[in-house]
């Protein structure tokens, strides 16, 4: 085989070894990276609080998400009844239940790192976060490399 395919064969199979997965449904991971962020979902939100998985990405010690979250079944939640709404945090008007999340884990324990709850654009893709989450992030990353 070419020197030259050879390094590109390499190059590629190295870029595939290096890309994020994401953890499957009933996974131990998928559970502890959705569970890193409950706590702070159900102080903002209201307990209990169940997620709908648009986005999770892992590579080795760093993760994102992107949630809705809803009570258990797809209930909506009432935003003007929420504990954020009633410690005056939020009036009720603006859809705080889209989540998005910046992990890592410490140890044995994912944690949620940077989250944001009703984000209008993508802050993960400032140059000092994608310097850490790029491998989870390189679509919001791309205008760094």
């Amino acid at each position: 085989m070419p020197r030259h395919l050879l390094a590109v064969l390499l190059v590629m199979l190295a870029g595939a070894a290096a890309a994020w997965e994401e953890p499957p449904r009933g996974s131990e991971t998928r559970g502890a990276l959705l569970d890193a962020i409950r706590p702070i979902a159900e102080w903002k939100l209201g307990a209990p609080v169940q997620f709908v998985v648009h986005h999770l990405r892992r590579d080795g010690d760093v993760a994102f998400a992107g949630l809705a979250a809803q009570r258990p079944g797809g209930g909506a939640i009432d935003l003007s009844r929420t504990p954020a709404a009633l410690r005056g945090e939020e009036d009720g008007s603006f859809d705080i239940t889209e989540i998005y999340v910046l992990y890592r884990k410490s140890g044995d324990t994912w944690v949620a790192v940077h989250h944001s709850f009703g984000a209008t654009d993508a802050w993960w893709s400032w140059e000092p976060l994608c310097a850490e989450y790029r491998a989870v992030t390189p679509d919001a990353c791309a205008p760094f490399d």
